[in-house]
């Protein structure tokens, strides 16, 4: 039987991949990813130096030594200058791309009715006789560039609400997506969300709004030190957010302007992204259960991990009601766990040490059971009757 066993084992060990290590894959994958860009990025800096170089010796001078090295420093340019562009919009995704594209084929669209609407108007009065033909160019100029800023504009800013990420195709995901986390004030100015993001749980799927960020900067500078202290600090934890490679923090820049509450804004902005929030304040648990949308708690999350109490240890309660049985006392811990006290019924109102006998799992939560210490802590109050505490029944 021992045999079959370590046979089976063995065999299970065979079809796995040996010291598969997931941290260890990541980063073979992001230097692969590196060399990759590198190769690219050199690739197109000798192409550039190459095409420029080509153009300049065959101009009407011909082949020269400046036009040699005009041609190699001209391109050399370019490449570092295609680089520069690389480097700068490294953090726009596919799905940004395709929305600026959008963006200017609706302002293209914008600026050419606009012309129009120009050109009638000038035709119907008699405006244009009195009109330089150069200051009309200039007019229709300024005209067309007005039209395809202001709808390259106005499509990135509803860019959350053009589902898509390659233009008029929308892909509906078969399986069910892990959602989204939003992060709001009271939790970008705890450091626990930090440690939370290093863990890999949050990976790929934190989004912070930018109107919340602008919000915060506005708190940095104002005359009341707490509020200063506490922004400043949702910044500080912000900055360590962003030096995460593995979490890549995304920004969105989506604004309701017609609503001036954040919490209204951050319950519309889940609402939208099909999101869930992260936040540190309790009080908003209830507030968006009213609109529907998930909040996650960090401090209900810090509670799920404590460690279960343990036989023999110590602990501070304050008794608040009798038990049922005589001479018991029932206390809550901070999360709402119940407590149940041997002889903690003659402290009504009093915050004692008790001693823990044991934990029990019930259908709407956790019980703990313990006796009450003497007020010499020298050890605890023993109760035999009424209710068998070690059994946890």
């Amino acid at each position: 039987m021992v045999a079959d066993s370590k046979d089976y084992c063995n065999a299970i060990d065979k079809n796995e991949p040996p010291h598969y290590n997931p941290r260890k894959t990541r980063i073979n994958l992001k230097e692969n990813m590196n060399l990759s860009l590198a190769f690219t990025r050199l690739l197109f800096v000798i192409l550039s130096i190459f095409f420029i170089t080509t153009y300049m010796i065959t101009g009407p001078e011909g082949y020269t030594l400046g036009n040699l090295l005009g041609g190699a420093g001209i391109g050399l340019l370019l490449g570092f200058a295609l680089i520069g562009f690389d480097l700068l919009f490294k953090r726009f995704n596919l799905r940004s791309f395709n929305i600026a594209i959008i963006g200017i084929f609706i302002g293209f669209l914008m600026g050419e009715a606009l012309i129009l609407v120009l050109k009638a108007v000038l035709e119907i009065s008699s405006a244009s006789i009195h009109l330089h033909g150069r200051v009309l160019e200039i007019v229709q100029i300024g005209i067309f560039l007005f039209g395809v800023y202001l709808g390259t504009i106005m499509t990135l800013r509803a860019s959350d609400e053009i589902y898509v990420s390659i233009p008029f195709v929308k892909f509906t995901p078969q399986a069910q997506k892990k959602k989204d986390l939003i992060l709001d004030a009271s939790v970008m100015s705890d450091p626990r969300v930090i440690d939370l993001a290093a863990s890999g749980l949050l990976d790929h799927h934190l989004i912070l709004p930018r109107f919340l960020l602008k919000e915060i900067y506005a708190q940095s500078e104002i005359s009341d030190e707490a509020t200063r202290t506490k922004a400043r600090r949702a910044l500080e934890v912000v900055k360590k957010l962003e030096h995460i490679p593995e979490l890549e923090l995304r920004y969105n820049d989506t604004d309701f302007p017609d609503v001036k509450d954040a919490m209204s804004k951050l319950v519309r902005l889940a609402r939208l992204l099909d999101a869930n929030i992260l936040s540190a304040d309790i009080s908003r648990v209830q507030t968006s259960a009213i609109e529907g949308i998930r909040v996650i708690n960090i401090h209900t999350l810090a509670n799920f991990l404590k460690p279960l109490m343990q036989a023999g240890e110590k602990i501070k309660i304050k008794i608040q009601r009798y038990g049922k049985e005589p001479r018991q006392g029932v206390g809550y811990l901070e999360d709402g766990t119940m407590v149940v006290v041997n002889g903690g019924g003659s402290y009504i109102g009093e915050v004692i040490d008790a001693l823990v006998l044991s934990v029990k799992h019930t259908s709407s939560g956790r019980m703990i059971f313990c006796n009450a210490m003497d007020e010499e802590g020298n050890g605890p109050h023993t109760y035999h009757g009424g209710y068998d505490t070690n059994n946890g029944d």
